[in-house]
């Protein structure tokens, strides 16, 4: 692939060692990953192997939704390695240190150690974290937000398989970005797929995730495993009450999310560990004239596109409100509706 700038060409570069990307990425981290991160490179500042005898490339804290920060164990990788051998293996012990409640805790006292020692970590995290504790802060980030996030630069034709199979670890909890670096004359240009802030939306295997949208092999209980009895009767509730809209909507779970459609798609949900993200196929100028007490969140272009259409997503944690998203929801039923009689 080549690329052109201002009338330059800029060829993509093969990285050798696994060294030159990871030290790309703790470059450019915020670069990468947005202003509202913070990346702490884990081999240099944490010295330890706690996490299944072996230490990740870094630890990153995102902050770009302030009331709903995410934590992610990054491991960058190249594409040459073998997939079970070397990258299967290392992410695994990611997913078991994740269960282990004395592990969690280990790293919790071990990244407050790290940030409050350090000057700069510490003045960025209480910039973003205001007046609330450092320790608290990152003991509730860390317990309520488990992600591994897979730098790599090039697809693995694995990791659909792998992601398919094993659901509620690689499927739910493994976020993929693909990293290239193209090169001109010792000047650089990076290419992100997805972009970061869009990671929530696109999911791990973001380059071949379209998916039919007829029968699948999961249910809504693989879904709604591993969440609060609180977000399951949410679930519950919302889901009895759409129904009550119209009796004939069908609730299709995919891999990523539970769709709801007739002859098309009005909404997909995604069942997240403390709240619910339902992405509604509206303009968002138009969610927000109805909703008032939920977030709207904005999506991307390329986001949009994946979901075929205008559409934003809306965040609860409680069911006050449903009848706000029952509005959208209805909205959107008489637009098909409209649509299919002309």
């Amino acid at each position: 692939m080549v690329l052109f700038n201002q009338n330059q060409k800029y060829f993509e570069y093969t990285y050798q060692k696994e060294e030159d990307i990871e030290v790309d990425v703790i470059q450019n981290s915020q670069l990468f990953f947005g202003n509202k991160s913070i990346f702490i490179e884990s081999k240099r500042k944490i010295d330890s192997k706690f996490i299944g005898a072996t230490i990740p490339d870094g630890f990153l804290f995102d902050f770009t939704e302030p009331d709903n920060p995410e934590f992610y164990i990054v491991e960058v990788e190249l594409s040459t390695h073998d997939f079970y051998k070397h990258i299967f293996p290392q992410v695994t012990k990611f997913f078991a240190f994740f269960k282990n409640q004395q592990s969690q805790s280990e790293l919790i006292e071990k990244l407050f150690s790290t940030i409050d020692s350090d000057t700069n970590l510490k003045r960025e995290f209480k910039k973003n974290i205001g007046e609330k504790e450092i320790y608290k802060s990152i003991k509730d980030i860390v317990e309520s937000s488990q992600n591994i996030l897979l730098v790599i630069d090039d697809e693995k034709e694995e990791l659909p398989e792998i992601i398919d199979t094993y659901i509620d670890t690689w499927g739910k909890m493994v976020k993929l970005i693909i990293l290239k670096k193209f090169c001109s004359n010792n000047q650089f240009l990076f290419s992100l797929n997805p972009d970061f802030r869009d990671i929530q939306f696109a999911d791990a295997d973001s380059i071949k995730r379209i998916e039919s949208e007829s029968q699948s092999n999961y249910t809504e209980l693989d879904h709604l495993n591993n969440v609060t009895d609180d977000i399951k009767g949410m679930y519950s509730s919302l889901k009895s009450k759409i129904l009550a809209l119209n009796s004939k909507l069908i609730f299709n779970p995919q891999r990523y999310y539970i769709s709801i459609r007739t002859e098309r798609n009005i909404a997909f949900i995604k069942v997240r560990k403390k709240k619910i993200r339902i992405i509604v196929m509206l303009p968002e100028n138009e969610v927000k004239n109805i909703i008032k007490n939920y977030r709207v969140i904005s999506l991307s272009s390329s986001v949009q596109k994946f979901y075929n259409g205008s559409s934003c997503a809306i965040d609860f944690e409680d069911n006050k409100h449903l009848d706000e998203i029952l509005t959208v929801l209805k909205a959107k039923l008489n637009l098909n509706t409209s649509e299919n009689a002309t």
